[in-house]
């Protein structure tokens, strides 16, 4: 290309017309082939720019696969270990197990900004699997004392089945079509409200250090829950609304029909809901299994004080994963017939509660 430039830059001399032709098509070449490098300049420009946030994104994903199989290891050394383990020290010994697997579930709830789907889902059914094994062990090295996942049973309580649950639920429970032999949890031996029908529920956490509060076994009620607490779980609700302030850590529902929940926390995994309507702040995607009818929105409670308590709990901007949810029990690639958006011509209004035993207000 240089020889041809040279020819047109030092030859003045009269051009006959091949010989003009010839430089026309020189000229052609030459702008074709600045025109391509030029091209192909901008296009690894394009490539460099656009590869950067998926190379930052490639990189926290592979940051966080580490954690997690190091974790991973590290839980599996400690199960094994278990049947070597002094009976004296043993229930410690799986106390700290548990305690390594409820760190493990916290990592992948902060995690799931950037995480693909299919990451989440293989962790969570690896944290399942790890919370089986554990239970299998206590079952099998501890068997006069029923375990709890996270929980240390009280003597009351120890050795209580979801069967002898049934038995102090409401009589109206006896029809709740969820079918309670399909729930696999353990009655929990944290503060709560249990067995109630039709009453309004109220509990004030602020100015308390809650850890775990329960809720379970009610028909036709209507739950306030003003505060902050660090992990929620639902048990068997049937035509009851629940208004609860931020959750720190994780809920848990299991058993819910024809129920409303206004909710805040880091994650949510629900388990056979019908025909149940949920709004929602969550910082990772809503994960839901064997359940029905369940339609999402975003939170809308208010209640004095609620901004602090949210902005405490890193709950106060919105994530919009509210309709970003997962159905484990939906494999295929196309939306999930289990969930929907809720309308919004059908949403409720924001709604106020407060401490009283009066109505709630909605706008």
């Amino acid at each position: 290309m240089e020889n041809e430039e040279e020819v047109l830059a030092t030859s003045n001399e009269p051009l006959d017309p091949n010989l003009h032709k010839k430089h026309i098509s020189m000229i052609e070449r030459l702008s074709n082939r600045h025109q391509t490098r030029l091209d192909n300049s901008l296009a690894r420009q394009s490539e460099s720019d656009s590869s950067s946030s998926s190379i930052a994104t490639a990189t926290t994903t592979a940051s966080f696969l580490s954690r997690f199989s190091d974790s991973k290891c590290s839980i599996d050394s400690q199960l094994a270990q278990s049947r070597l383990t002094d009976p004296a020290q043993l229930r410690s010994h799986l106390d700290g197990i548990s305690a390594s697997i409820s760190d493990l579930e916290k990592l992948v709830a902060e995690s799931s900004y950037f995480l693909p789907s299919y990451e989440v889902r293989s962790s969570l059914k690896t944290i399942s699997d790890l919370k089986q094994t554990l239970e299998n062990l206590n079952s099998e090295l501890i068997p006069k004392k029923k375990f709890s996942f996270k929980n240390k049973a009280s003597k009351q309580d120890r050795g209580r089945s979801v069967s002898d649950s049934k038995q102090t639920a409401p009589e109206n429970a006896a029809s709740f079509s969820v079918s309670l032999e399909k729930l696999s949890f353990q009655v929990r031996d944290s503060p709560g409200l249990r067995n109630k029908n039709g009453e309004t529920l109220v509990k004030n956490f602020k100015g308390s250090e809650v850890g775990e509060f329960t809720v379970s076994d009610l028909d036709s009620c209507e739950v306030r829950l003003i505060g902050s607490v660090r992990a929620l779980f639902v048990h068997r609700l049937k035509n009851c609304r629940v208004y609860a302030g931020p959750v720190t850590g994780s809920i848990l529902i299991e058993g819910a029909e024809d129920c409303v929940f206004v909710m805040a926390s880091h994650q949510i995994r629900i388990h056979n809901a019908k025909g149940t309507d949920f709004y929602l702040r969550v910082r990772s995607r809503p994960i839901i299994e064997d359940s029905t009818g369940v339609r999402f929105a975003p939170y809308c409670l208010s209640y004095e004080g609620i901004e602090e308590d949210l902005r405490e709990a890193s709950l106060n901007e919105e994530t919009g994963n509210w309709g970003n949810v997962d159905d484990f029990k939906w494999l295929r690639a196309v939306q999930s017939p289990n969930w929907s958006v809720l309308p919004e011509n059908e949403r409720v209004g924001m709604v106020q509660i407060s401490n009283s035993g009066d109505g709630i207000e909605g706008n």
